[in-house]
């Protein structure tokens, strides 16, 4: 087994039982909140159209990669090496959350009413009935993605990973950010707005994590 894959492994095991009621509780947590939020705010102010939206085309198919965030964002509590490096992420996500929460109330946002045909009884219609316009700006869809992959990559490079495995970190983040655009969901600007949270709270985590490193 290489030593990179032997090292993933090891951090894989550690604290999982940790690890993994940590992420189920926070994960089912964030969505009764996420709800109420979108539902008890005041008049949604809706987002304006750039040139860039318009050439994004509507991909219904995209849908999987939409949703596989959620598999993705637990890929760096699952590769925590330490209890250090845990909160590190988990407060990361807490704050970042916090602060996108704190924004859809005071200033709620909603897409444009896309016009989309959905198949009844799919996936897709189901997000749309569930996830309407609202809590846009910004993406916390896009945030997520990019906070995981800051720290993924950090968490990659620690044990070695082959470039293929770090690019596909990268490929996987940018294909949920895309897709957020093409399943309508989002557009540019709480797409942008999400990016910039999330690169905020990467470099600011990666910060601590070089100064708590030892010499």
């Amino acid at each position: 087994m290489p030593s990179w894959l032997a090292a993933l492994w090891k951090r894989s095991i550690t604290l999982f039982p940790l690890k993994l009621v940590g992420n189920t509780i926070a994960t089912l947590g964030f969505f009764p909140l996420y709800f109420w939020i979108m539902k008890n705010a005041g008049q949604a102010w809706v987002l304006p159209l750039t040139p860039i939206d318009g050439l994004i085309a509507f991909w219904p198919w995209l849908l999987p990669v939409y949703l596989s965030l959620w598999g993705y964002i637990a890929l760096p509590v699952l590769l925590a090496r330490d209890m250090r490096e845990l909160q590190g992420f988990s407060l990361g996500c807490a704050a970042m959350t916090l602060l996108a929460l704190l924004v859809f109330w005071f200033m709620p946002t909603a897409i444009p009413n896309f016009v989309v045909e959905t198949t009844p009884g799919t996936s897709l219609q189901f997000l749309k009935m569930v996830d309407s316009a609202g809590n846009a700006f910004p993406s916390l869809h896009v945030s997520f993605s990019v906070f995981t992959c800051v720290a993924l990559a950090r968490q990659l490079r620690a044990v070695g990973a082959p470039a293929w495995l770090r690019v596909a970190n990268v490929a996987w983040a940018a294909g949920i950010v895309y897709s957020t655009m093409a399943v309508r969901q989002h557009v540019l600007i709480d797409v942008l707005g999400g990016f910039a949270l999330g690169v905020a709270f990467g470099l600011a985590t990666r910060e601590r994590a070089a100064a708590a490193a030892p010499a």
